[in-house]
């Protein structure tokens, strides 16, 4: 697998570019990544290396998993030791989650698009232990209330590509440190986390209206 910082492209079947569920949910404030960037700060250290580390950690951990699931092997000469390290320490984690449930895999990050004008890539849609499930993977320190408002966008691609929608919602936290286990948290209801989203879908497009002026 070649190192690459791009990002996936998300297209109507018409042509027309959509943002990512990621790129909507970013109009949001987010206090917490403002607090991380001034400890970094105070700590003498750029933000954006640590920043940028740690998203090339979390992109090689999602990379294990999926190959780990596709029973591929994966190439990782291109990272860096540490890079490997933390990430390496995210697919353990994984491992022990999925120690003992029956998974059967339906998409494994699956690039989506729909109608409504917004695209996104699930990490994982599998029946497990019988139940349809939506699983996103994290791989920080902490469960935030935004990923509730992407694991619902991601259940409406699912439901727009013709899936079925989930029954359990998941996510799981897969952290970098040597001492991490897996943090599980279940969403028991999305309804208000989609409205969420269908706001900041809304609000991104007058966004986009105002700015080229229409």
């Amino acid at each position: 697998m070649a190192k690459t910082s791009t990002h996936t492209v998300y297209k109507l079947p018409d042509g027309l570019r959509v943002p990512s569920v990621t790129t909507v949910i970013g109009i949001m404030a987010k206090p917490a990544l403002l607090d991380w960037a001034w400890r970094m700060g105070c700590e003498g250290k750029d933000y954006k290396k640590e920043r940028d580390a740690a998203a090339d950690a979390g992109t090689l951990a999602h990379s294990l998993i999926l190959a780990h699931l596709k029973g591929e092997k994966l190439n990782t000469d291109e990272y860096s030791k540490d890079t490997i390290n933390q990430a390496e320490n995210s697919f353990l984690s994984y491992l022990s989650w999925e120690k003992g449930k029956d998974i059967k895999t339906v998409l494994v990050e699956q690039p989506l698009v729909t109608e409504m004008g917004y695209g996104g890539t699930p990490d994982l849609y599998a029946v497990i232990d019988g139940v349809p499930s939506l699983v996103d993977f994290k791989t920080g320190k902490s469960l935030y209330s935004e990923y509730e408002i992407q694991i619902a966008a991601y259940n409406r691609l699912l439901i727009d590509n013709g899936y079925d929608p989930a029954e359990s919602w998941r996510l799981l936290r897969i952290g970098r440190g040597e001492d991490d286990s897996y943090e599980e948290r279940y969403i028991r209801d999305i309804g208000a986390s989609w409205q969420i989203f269908v706001h900041c879908l809304e609000i991104y497009k007058l966004q986009k209206l105002l700015k080229e002026g229409k």
